[in-house]
């Protein structure tokens, strides 16, 4: 499995067609609440490295969710999309509105970073701080690169996303450059392949679920026992 590099995913600057109803920051589409359009997904990389293997694999799996599952994806490469340091008292810099665009646009995320040192990557722990707003009711996938299982790595991001309020699929992917890929950047391990494939078929399936229900819950007034029921108000109203 691989991706051509001349046809990979790049981060995008659109605004979505559509107008959208917007609840802190969370957008639903005025005129279809029952998500009939394809799913969002958005892969975030957080490596630094050049030729990147944790964003490499984060490629691969939008992939697979665009062209088998009729997902609509983008990349967010944060070491070409630099993100200023998080500080609560800062106004919003350009940079940060932009990419807070996209993650409006988007349903479900799939994470990557390298394992450092038993950590996220500092870039990972940057953006979780900026843009916590945007991840109720979205699903997310993990990926981490390696030597070890990357467990805490996964834990730590799968923890940060809860409390967000977020969704986490009840797996991850540990992936060695080492082992699993060729000189070439290609794929050759066949079981990650699979499992790779496995999470762009879950984040679609299991994401619309998910994103489906939420929306429909912060849009019905007499839905109170949800914990959905939090976004509804204050109701702000823009067109993206």
């Amino acid at each position: 499995m691989k991706v051509d590099s001349k046809n990979s995913i790049e981060f995008i600057n659109e605004q979505p067609e559509k107008a959208h109803t917007v609840w802190r920051g969370l957008s639903t589409p005025s005129d279809n609440q029952e998500m009939k359009r394809p799913m969002r997904i958005l892969g975030v990389g957080s490596s630094l490295r050049e030729s990147s293997f944790s964003t490499l694999a984060v490629k691969l799996v939008l992939d697979v969710a665009s062209k088998s599952y009729g997902a609509e994806t983008n990349l967010l490469d944060l070491r070409h999309t630099k993100l200023p340091i998080y500080n609560p008292e800062d106004n919003v810099q350009s940079i940060s509105l932009t990419v807070g665009n996209l993650l409006k646009w988007t349903d479900a995320f799939v994470l990557a970073s390298p394992d450092y040192h038993g950590s996220m990557s500092g870039a990972m722990k940057n953006f979780l701080d900026h843009f916590w707003e945007e991840f109720a009711g979205k699903t997310f996938g993990y990926i981490c690169a390696s030597h070890e299982k990357g467990l805490t790595v996964m834990d730590q991001m799968r923890t940060a996303v809860r409390q967000c309020y977020g969704w986490s699929l009840p797996y991850g992917i540990s992936i060695n450059a080492e082992v699993d890929f060729a000189d070439n950047e290609e794929l050759i391990d066949l079981s990650i392949n699979k499992r790779l494939k496995m999470l762009a078929r879950d984040l679609v399936v299991y994401g619309s679920l998910i994103r489906r229900q939420f929306l429909h819950d912060i849009a019905d007034d007499n839905i109170s026992d949800t914990f959905a029921a939090r976004y509804r108000s204050p109701l702000i109203v823009e067109n993206l």
